[in-house]
C-alpha cells in the first residue's frame, strides 16, 4: 500500500473517528495544540511540527486516554491585517477607515476561511488526525467570549494584577 491508499482506507473506514470513540479507561488527556496563523499555506516547519504534535495524540490514545485533537486557527493580530493591507494597497489607519472597517474585517475573514480549506488538504495528506469539523477560530464570537470569561474568573480570584 502507498500513502494514498492508506489515507483513503483511514477516511473510508473512519479510523480517526473510531479512535475517538474507543474506551478511554484513563480518562481525558488534554493536549493544547497551538493554532497556526491563517495567513497562508503550510511550510516545511509547520508540517514538521504538526506531525510531531500528532504523535502525542496517537500515543496517548493507544495508552488508554481520550484525546480530542480539535483543530484551531489563530485569526487575530497583525499577520492577517498586514496581508490584507498589502493586498488592497492600504497604507494607514485612515485608508482602512475610508474603505470601511467592516469591509476590511470581511476581507480578513475571507482570507482566513480560504486558508483553512487549503490547510485541511495539506494536513490530511501528511496523515495527521485532527478534528476539522469542530475546529475553532479565534475570530469567532464564542471563542472570544470564552477568553473574556476566563480572564474574568482570574480577575475575580486576584490572579491578574498590574506589574
Amino acid at each position: 500500500m502507498d500513502e494514498k491508499e492508506i489515507l483513503k482506507f483511514w477516511k473510508e473506514n473512519k479510523i480517526f473517528e473510531k479512535s475517538l470513540e474507543k474506551d478511554s479507561p484513563k480518562g481525558e488527556f488534554v493536549f493544547y495544540d497551538g493554532p497556526p496563523f491563517a495567513t497562508g499555506l503550510p511550510h516545511y516547519g509547520s508540517l514538521l511540527a504538526s506531525v510531531a504534535k500528532d504523535i502525542f495524540g496517537r500515543y496517548k490514545t493507544m495508552r488508554g486516554y481520550h484525546v480530542r485533537r480539535r483543530w484551531g486557527w489563530d485569526c487575530h493580530g497583525l499577520p492577517i491585517e498586514h496581508m490584507i493591507e498589502k493586498k488592497l494597497g492600504l497604507k494607514s489607519k485612515k485608508d482602512i477607515e475610508a474603505m470601511g472597517v467592516e469591509k476590511f474585517n470581511q476581507a480578513c475573514r475571507e482570507v482566513v476561511l480560504q486558508t483553512a480549506d487549503d490547510w485541511k488538504n495539506y494536513v490530511e495528506k501528511v496523515g495527521r488526525w485532527v478534528d476539522f469539523d469542530n475546529s475553532y477560530k479565534t475570530m469567532d464570537t464564542a471563542y472570544m467570549e470564552s477568553v473574556w470569561w476566563a480572564l474574568k474568573q482570574m480577575w475575580d480570584k486576584e490572579l491578574i494584577y498590574e506589574g
